[in-house]
């Protein structure tokens, strides 16, 4: 089923990577930039503490994180479907994973 996604406003980069480097302190990769004006935040997977023998960040994990966006900024819209990536590099000791949002157009 598809959703109508809100209208998104289109900031500059220097405006969103104040706020992007603050949620993810430290594990922050890069930030892509789509015409609708939504981003996409690529991160490091150090970024979740996993358990056990997990793998993979839990439901909770992600849920967890998304909370914490909209502490950081309630004016920002967050898609459901976040996840794994291609970290695009050769040397890595780590996953990537990627959160795309937008600012809600006022």
């Amino acid at each position: 089923m598809d959703y109508d996604l809100p209208e998104f406003e289109k900031r500059p980069q220097y405006l969103v990577l104040p706020y992007v480097k603050g949620v993810f302190t430290g594990n922050f990769l890069r930030l892509q930039e789509y015409d609708d004006g939504h981003y996409r935040i690529i991160f490091k997977s150090t970024y979740f503490v996993l358990q056990g023998d997990n793998t993979a960040p839990s439901k909770s994990q992600w849920s967890t994180l998304k909370k914490k966006m909209k502490r950081h900024n309630k004016g920002v819209f967050i898609f459901k479907e976040a996840g794994k990536v291609d970290c695009e590099t050769e040397i890595a000791d780590y996953d990537c994973y990627y959160v795309d949002f937008g600012f809600f157009a006022h």
